[in-house]
């Protein structure tokens, strides 16, 4: 039996690093066991924020990879500033009662000037490319995803021109994503991105998404088909890790000053000072991209001593962090936007055999997750003595070295599972 040939649309591909990248390269993975055929089109010269050179050697050898060129704005922007093009390129934004003259402007003209996103220039020549490529080699199942939200506009294109089937994939929301409130949008800016997101939700076939808060919010703007597909985990192969001696938090991935948790410093600032053995034996791990304030906020709670900033590492580093961690760290902003949002290192987390500790808003997705599975406790933002209670727990437990994580029905994440869902989808259509 032929396998199904599908057409996936990326921007993240090896050996761009982050979380971004995880998805596709593990579904295109496991894809050709379910009798799908992945070809994967990606840009030929991007600027990825993150490099992550280890992931080249999970690109199965046997696939199909189109590459054509991006002409992207970041380049001509770096003239003006290279600092702040590489951390808005990264989805940081400065903070906006510090941002210079030149950090204003240049959010502007982001915001306004490239919509749906500074790869749009992608978008035409893609059509024009892949045209020729789907009718020459019989192709009529395609897949976007996003963000960036201009590659959906690529297959908006493709379906009006050559009416594939097109299945539309959102890694994360479109316009109710948080960092839209920081692009300085005109009114006819916001609206312009609201037509997009309805024409792109209103011609695809499918919608596949990440969370189920997204499939609701998606579902009073389309009739469409909307599957809710996560994020997961892999079994990767590393070396046994040996658990850390000290009573380790770590925070894996990138810790975004928005995400500043000021009661958790509060609590750790207690914990070690009415604590001697708490503050003999604790230590906070950063590993990834750390921001200003979550740097200051630390120093400002006299955690300073305790603070390892391990900075990026690879992938396969940071599942090592993961596994030898007493406790892992995973935190969200605090408002309504990022409830659809799933942190993509929470599967990770999650068969790590480690206790989590999140703190986010009330009723997201994470926190649903995260009482299913039993993997963690989830904390709002206003539950400070709760908090500090269940970091006393954990330290006596693992004063006597019965601190563990007791997951259940985590499997149904495994990224083969998921993409036997992925492949169900497509081969239905």
């Amino acid at each position: 039996m032929n396998k199904k040939k599908v057409l996936i649309i990326v921007y993240y591909w090896p050996p761009a690093g982050g979380p971004g990248i995880q998805r596709w390269l593990k579904f295109v993975k496991y894809l050709p066991q379910f009798n799908v055929e992945p070809i994967v089109y990606h840009p030929s010269n991007p600027i990825y924020p993150q490099i992550d050179n280890s992931l080249l050697d999970e690109v199965p050898i046997n696939i199909t990879i189109l590459k054509q060129p991006i002409n992207e704005p970041y380049k001509l922007a770096s003239l003006f500033s290279k600092k702040t093009t590489k951390t808005i390129s990264k989805g940081i934004f400065p903070d906006e009662k510090k941002q210079t003259i030149v950090q204003k402007a240049m959010l502007f003209v982001r915001g306004n000037f490239f919509i749906p996103d500074a790869r749009k220039n992608w978008i035409n020549p893609s059509v024009k490319y892949l045209s020729s490529y789907i009718k020459d080699h019989d192709i009529d199942t395609i897949i976007t995803s996003g963000p960036p939200h201009s590659l959906h506009l690529i297959g908006l294109k493709l379906k009006h021109s050559m009416n594939v089937n097109w299945i539309a994939d959102f890694r994360d929301p479109w316009t109710t994503i948080g960092y839209h409130k920081q692009l300085k949008l005109t009114k006819a800016s916001r609206n312009k991105h609201k037509k997009l997101e309805s024409e792109v939700l209103n011609n695809a076939d499918t919608i596949i998404v990440t969370s189920n808060v997204t499939k609701t919010e998606f579902q009073c703007l389309t009739k469409k088909p909307i599957e809710v597909i996560t994020n997961g985990y892999d079994v990767e192969t590393i070396s046994s890790q040996v658990l850390d001696k000290q009573f380790t938090l770590a925070h894996i991935g990138s810790f975004l000053s928005k995400r500043n948790p000021e009661i958790l410093w509060q609590a750790l600032q207690e914990l070690v000072s009415e604590n001697k053995d708490f503050a003999k034996c604790f230590k906070l791990n950063l590993v990834g991209l750390v921001g200003e304030e979550i740097i200051n906020a630390i120093e400002r709670n006299d955690l300073t001593k305790y603070l390892n900033n391990v900075g990026y590492v690879s992938h396969i580093e940071s599942l090592g962090y993961q596994q030898k961690s007493q406790i892992l760290l995973l935190v969200e902003i605090d408002s309504k936007d990022t409830k659809a949002i799933i942190p993509g290192k929470l599967f990770e987390y999650m068969v790590s055999n480690r206790p989590i500790i999140a703190i986010g808003p009330a009723g997201s997705d994470v926190e649903s997750i995260i009482n299913k599975t039993n993997t963690g406790d989830y904390f709002y933002y206003d539950a400070l003595s709760e908090l500090k209670m269940k970091l006393l727990v954990h330290f006596e437990a693992f004063k006597i070295g019965s601190l563990k994580a007791n997951p259940i029905g985590v499997s149904q994440y495994s990224r083969e599972n998921l993409t036997k869902k992925l492949s169900e989808v497509i081969l239905k259509s």
